[in-house]
């Protein structure tokens, strides 16, 4: 066996991890003529996608691993994968590499990473005149190439079913994939979300320390003033203490003084809490009068209801009341007699009864003979000189005419009743 230009990447791969299904061998030969170059064709299945460092090498049947090879020949990329003339490929083995002996070998396609991607079927390198001689082969022989053959076959079955198995296993792992993706697709939502999230958290975080830390600012400012206050009041105090060691330490004059003072400062105290005492008897006082004058208001509003009542009956019985005598209490009588809830007096106090002594004369009415006042007795006889066709009342001043002289009468005498 003649050696390469360069060896294989890999080649120590076991049966056991080799797939033979992606790759499939064409038109291959039972046997190829010795001297010549041997064209190797195959296709690459939509499962399989070619590398750089594959390779196509001639095993003799039976090898274990891919180190047994005889000699290999490196595989040529396509350019399109997709295009169907891509699918087809082949490879040709020169004449000074092939085998010479007449031992059965087969073509087997292998990947950059030393796995069996595909094998052929057995060959052999013999010339062509062989088919004209008789070759005889013991009966052993024959069965031991007819159980060669079943072992082929049950391999090829089993190779097959695996094939199968890894298809279907290549499907569920492309719905698990696809699967996967949308939970990626997910998962990357979420985290996007979580990143504002984290995002609006660390703004308001921040926001928060800077407000912190201005506040801190603040405090520490405030510290600082309250540092120099309190220094300030110390100072003070000191001083205050020192004065009052030079006062302790003074003679007896000043001890008779700050006593004298602080006497003064008692007798000041108690004097301000009699003011305070007087002002809050002067606050009931006028509290009191506040309430009285809210009664005297009341009584008021009693007095004008009782006139606006007076003023009624009076009209009812036919008199006016501002046409009524009336006398107003003089200051110096004080409103005695009368009642202190009317603030203006007795509204009938000037009416007297006609038994008793008026303090205006008492005249007759020249027509009626009725007692009137001066007032109304020189008001009728004005009424009676000037001759007018109608009576008038002297008091509530209606009119009657000259033929109901005697309805004037009663009229006026009922103003005295």
């Amino acid at each position: 066996m003649e050696e390469t230009v360069e060896d294989p990447p890999t080649s120590a791969v076991l049966l056991d991890h080799c797939h033979f299904s992606q790759v499939i061998f064409n038109s291959v030969e039972k046997f190829y003529v010795p001297g010549g170059d041997v064209t190797c064709y195959y296709t690459l299945t939509q499962h399989f996608i070619p590398r750089r460092k594959d390779w196509i090498g001639i095993f003799r049947v039976g090898w274990k691993t891919t180190r047994e090879y005889y000699t290999f020949m490196w595989v040529t990329l396509p350019v399109d994968l997709n295009s169907e003339s891509a699918k087809q490929q082949e490879v040709q083995f020169k004449a000074y590499y092939l085998p010479k002996d007449d031992e059965y070998y087969q073509f087997c396609y292998v990947d950059q990473d030393g796995v069996v991607r595909g094998a052929s079927i057995p060959f052999q390198f013999r010339p062509e005149n062989e088919e004209d001689i008789l070759v005889v082969t013991t009966q052993g022989e024959v069965e031991e190439i007819e159980q060669h053959n079943k072992e082929l076959r049950k391999e090829n079955q089993e190779l097959k079913d695996s094939c199968v198995s890894l298809q279907q296993q290549n499907s569920d792992m492309q719905a698990e994939l696809h699967k996967k993706e949308e939970e990626l697709e997910t998962l990357k939502g979420t985290n996007k979300e979580l990143e504002q999230q984290l995002k609006a958290q660390k703004d308001h975080w921040e926001n928060e320390l800077l407000q912190l830390k201005e506040q801190n600012q603040k405090m520490s400012s405030e510290n600082e003033k309250m540092g120099v206050r309190v220094d300030q009041l110390q100072a003070q105090l000191s001083t205050q203490e020192k004065e009052m060691e030079k006062l302790v330490q003074g003679d007896q004059d000043k001890t008779e003084q700050l006593e004298h003072l602080r006497k003064e400062n008692s007798q000041l105290l108690l004097t301000l809490a009699q003011q305070r005492e007087h002002q809050k008897k002067l606050k009931q006082t006028v509290e009191e009068m506040k309430q009285e004058e809210a009664s005297a208001k009341k009584k008021q509003q009693q007095l004008t209801l009782l006139k606006r009542e007076n003023s009624r009956l009076l009209s009812y019985m036919g008199l006016d009341f501002d046409s009524l005598p009336y006398q107003a209490p003089t200051s110096d009588q004080g409103g005695a007699g009368q009642n202190p809830g009317l603030v203006y007096g007795n509204p009938y106090s000037g009416i007297q009864e006609s038994s008793a002594p008026g303090l205006l004369a008492i005249k007759r009415c020249p027509t009626c003979k009725s007692d009137f006042t001066d007032d109304i007795f020189d008001h009728t006889l004005e009424q009676q000189r000037m001759q007018t066709p109608c009576l008038n009342c002297p008091i509530c001043d209606k009119s009657f005419p000259a033929t109901e002289k005697q309805i004037f009468e009663d009229h006026v005498f009922c103003h005295t009743l």
